[in-house]
């Protein structure tokens, strides 16, 4: 596994993509793929299986995956843009 400069729980903002200057914590990391699950953004649409919870089955809408090239932590971006 490859080290990362962001870890679960940081707060984030992203730098490129249609999510730029956007921030948000950090809920899930996915070393294998190089990418972050990263809170209310990238949201993306699944369809649920109609079960016994949901029987007339659902679209529900969860947050995607960004590359860890995109994101940057919010305290350096802070820094960064205060000089």
């Amino acid at each position: 596994m490859a080290k990362t400069h962001i870890k679960r729980g940081d707060e984030v903002v992203v730098l490129s993509g249609k999510e730029k200057g956007k921030r948000g914590k950090v809920l899930q990391m996915l070393p294998a793929k190089n990418r972050a699950v990263v809170e209310g953004l990238m949201m993306v649409k699944r369809h649920m299986r109609k079960s016994e919870e949901r029987p007339e089955g659902e679209i529900v809408e969860r947050e995607g995956s960004i590359h860890i090239s995109n994101l940057m932590s919010a305290t350096k971006w802070d820094a960064r843009q205060s000089k």
